[in-house]
């Protein structure tokens, strides 16, 4: 359905034929002081336009107000996914992570690796949610602000690289940042999802003490703990099977989980840790209908682009009036 945003435009409709009768061309007498006395400039009749040239002007003049009115379509009603939810994904990037204890598609990949890939497939059908990304090592950083742009968010994850942040763990740090971030809201619906391979070793804030801070500000955590419980590795004397999970604190993880309403997931593989992201994805359902919109397409290049054509066609007919008149 056609309209105009600022119908209000059509007052200007008047506006050359008031110019003209207002301001109208001095006298030759009074435009031009001759030093002669007694000389007089005699009035040269005939120079209105005459033909189609009045028409196009005022067709250009009627096409340039419908453009200035801005011409719109209005489209059907659309039902928009807002779930009122923020999510945010806070994911470590501490030296542990460039272990190649995953595989993907038959291939060894580090764990950052799958995450990479794992999360991405996860932040994709989170559509509806405001989601955030905060970063950690030895320090935790804010990298993406709640936002509705997914894909903005899956491009920092993409663009992170192990070590971005420091080579050590700060957990509490993490959970602060993200807290303050979600307590924000003003919806009670407010989600972390904390992945890591460590255990907390740097940072300010202990993982219990921000933990209860996500209680009190209605934050459950969800927390994700990866790497292999055997891995083999080459020595001197032949490889042997080691567990490069062994820092990892898992009952630190499940008590913060526990503690908010989360749940406390162990991915020791790739498809572990998919199901993990589909398991939160089950437990943090989206809303099937949301706030409604209508669709709006301008329209105002065509009547632009209108009154543009008319103003250039009047071009060669005032060119061709002026050499008639000369010759």
């Amino acid at each position: 359905m056609p309209e105009f945003a600022w119908p209000w435009v059509i007052v200007l409709l008047p506006l050359p034929w008031l110019l003209r009768r207002w301001l109208r061309p001095a006298a030759p007498g009074q435009a031009l002081r001759l030093p002669q006395p007694g000389v007089r400039l005699a009035v040269v009749a005939g120079n209105r336009a005459h033909g189609a040239t009045p028409w196009l002007l005022a067709l250009a003049w009627l096409c340039l107000l419908a453009a200035a009115a801005r011409p719109q379509w209005i489209g059907p009603l659309q039902t928009q996914q807002r779930s009122g939810r923020g999510l945010m994904l806070a994911v470590d990037l501490s030296g542990s992570m460039r272990t190649e204890d995953m595989q993907l598609a038959g291939q060894p990949v580090s764990r950052f690796g799958a995450v990479e890939a794992i999360a991405g497939d996860f932040i994709d059908r989170r559509g509806g949610d405001e989601m955030g990304l905060v970063l950690f090592g030895s320090q935790a950083f804010l990298v993406t602000p709640l936002t509705y742009d997914l894909g903005a968010v899956r491009a920092q994850l993409q663009g992170a690289a192990v070590g971005l942040a420091g080579t050590e763990t700060a957990i509490g740090d993490a959970i602060a940042v993200a807290v303050k971030r979600l307590a924000a809201l003003p919806e009670q619906a407010r989600v972390l999802v904390l992945l890591t391979d460590g255990v907390n070793n740097a940072g300010s804030i202990s993982p219990r003490d921000a933990a209860r801070a996500a209680k009190a500000a209605g934050v459950r955590i969800y927390t994700i703990g990866i790497g292999a419980t055997r891995m083999r590795i080459p020595g001197f004397f032949g490889s042997q099977l080691v567990n490069p999970s062994a820092d990892l604190d898992a009952g630190m993880l499940t008590d913060i989980a526990t503690q908010t309403g989360g749940r406390f997931f162990r991915a020791t593989d790739s498809g572990e840790l998919a199901e993990a992201y589909r398991a939160i994805d089950a437990l943090e359902p989206m809303p099937q209908r949301g706030p409604s919109l209508r669709p709006r397409h301008e329209l105002f290049r065509w009547p632009l682009l209108a009154a543009i054509a008319l103003l250039l066609a009047i071009v060669p007919r005032r060119f061709a009036r002026a050499r008639g008149l000369s010759a």
